[in-house]
């Protein structure tokens, strides 16, 4: 009789391998792709993602909210154009931060009319570059933005639908980064409303389509999203009023979270579907709400359980009674995975031997990269078998905020291949950059 997958009662590694990557012999499977078939074909360390699995969150989602909103894909989490192309596929619109990102959504085939542009500090020229192309709506959060946005419509002869985003006045609780209910760089804050809407009346050029409230992010409780949510439906109730019109659109933010680290529980999506149809139902009892188009735009929740960061260990030291896994892979790749990426307190994500998951002899020790820095850790207490030079070391839940939200260009190592695999087959989506790795410099 086989061996179980990572026998550990309760350990978060194997749900989130049961249910995303099937084991085979033991090893992890990607899309159906084992961790050692991709690590030879495309090198270590290497970011594999599953495209199956994205598409499986997405659809989940979609589900659960239908009859209340529509879902979007914030294109910060991961913003390779075949990430992107994949919900746009799905059908989703997507949600953008940059200039950059803006190119990047049409590289990925989304219609300019589909995007969403936020972000507090935009530039002149990516408001030009996205109002000018027929981006679907410019999210205002200053005053600034409100004059630049006024130009560029008048220089263009035409007006152009903007959102207000709002920094509401009370926070979601419990979610990991509040970001309402206290002073932050984005938005309006909601007790300025009044000032700001009055501010957009008076600039015709400027169709004020919406308004776009985002309180927290990482929440895993579906009792906190749904009472977020309710409460930027009577924020939109409150504008609309002052507005004297319908809003066209109410954009919730993203939000949703994924299980990192022991003792999480995966969101309820039953809870979010048990909900929705209550909050469709005020929605409709408000008659200038009627036909406001609700827009999701998660961007964790949809890529970060599909993606995986496949490591090679490099040395295996014993420093004073500690194991050390030193691998060519580390925090220039994944700052998140490393705690360095906004977490108060540093713990590991979901770490395991890629080709030993039945190895039921694991002891505690900490996964290092190559960095000559002690932040870069990866794992500080994960229970792994005895490994050695070339042994895999994958980290799970990293399909979102790695290698773009990560210090790349620190100690010049190459950049990592990002690699999508679909019905059992893969292919590269981005190369291994060598651009500055000793062999391409001494050429």
């Amino acid at each position: 009789m086989a061996k179980p997958l990572l026998p550990a009662a309760g350990d978060l590694a194997r749900t989130l391998i049961a249910d995303n990557f099937a084991g085979s012999q033991g090893e992890l499977t990607i899309g159906a792709v084992s961790a050692s078939e991709l690590a030879r074909t495309y090198g270590t360390p290497l970011f594999a993602y599953d495209g199956d699995v994205m598409r499986r969150s997405y659809r989940s989602l979609r589900r659960a909210v239908s009859g209340f909103a529509e879902v979007y894909y914030s294109i910060k989490a991961n913003p390779n154009p075949a990430v992107a192309s994949l919900f746009v596929q799905e059908g989703a619109g997507l949600e953008i931060a940059s200039g950059a990102e803006f190119l990047r959504a049409r590289a990925a085939g989304c219609a300019p009319q589909r995007v969403l542009f936020a972000g507090p500090g935009k530039s002149p020229d990516e408001l030009a570059l996205t109002i000018e192309a027929g981006v679907g709506e410019i999210h205002l959060e200053s005053f600034e933005e409100i004059e630049h946005v006024e130009r560029i419509a008048a220089r263009l002869g035409r007006s152009v639908p903007v959102a207000v985003r709002i920094n509401p006045v009370s926070a979601a609780r419990g979610g990991a980064m509040q970001m309402g209910g206290r002073p932050a760089p984005f938005g309006f804050d909601e007790e300025d409303l009044e000032a700001v809407l009055a501010d957009i009346d008076a600039r015709p050029l400027l169709d004020m389509s919406g308004i776009h409230v985002f309180a927290g992010t990482q929440i895993l409780d579906a009792p906190v999203l749904l009472e977020q949510w309710s409460h930027s439906l009577s924020i939109a109730a409150r504008v609309a009023h002052r507005l004297g019109r319908p809003l066209r659109t109410l954009d919730l933010g993203g939000g949703l979270g994924i299980p990192y680290y022991a003792g999480d529980k995966a969101l309820d999506l039953d809870a979010v579907a048990l909900g929705a149809p209550k909050l469709r139902t005020a929605l409709e009892s408000e008659p200038l709400l009627r036909e406001t188009r609700v827009i999701l735009e998660p961007g964790r929740y949809l890529t970060g359980s599909a993606g995986v960061y496949l490591m090679s260990v490099r040395a295996a030291k014993i420093s004073r009674g500690t194991r050390f896994l030193v691998c060519d892979g580390g925090m220039h790749h994944h700052l998140a995975a490393s705690g360095n990426l906004g977490q108060i307190v540093k713990r590991d994500y979901p770490i395991v031997a890629a080709c030993r998951l039945r190895d039921s002899d694991r002891s505690p020790c900490h996964v290092v990269g190559p960095l000559c820095t002690p932040l870069d850790s990866l794992g500080r207490n994960a229970l792994l078998p005895a490994l050695s030079e070339g042994d895999l070391i994958a980290v799970l839940q990293s399909g979102a905020y790695g290698l773009t939200a990560s210090p790349t260009g620190f100690l010049s190592h190459p950049t990592p291949a990002e690699v999508l695999i679909e019905n059992g087959r893969h292919k590269l989506i981005r190369p291994r950059d060598t651009v500055d790795s000793p062999a391409a410099l001494a050429t």
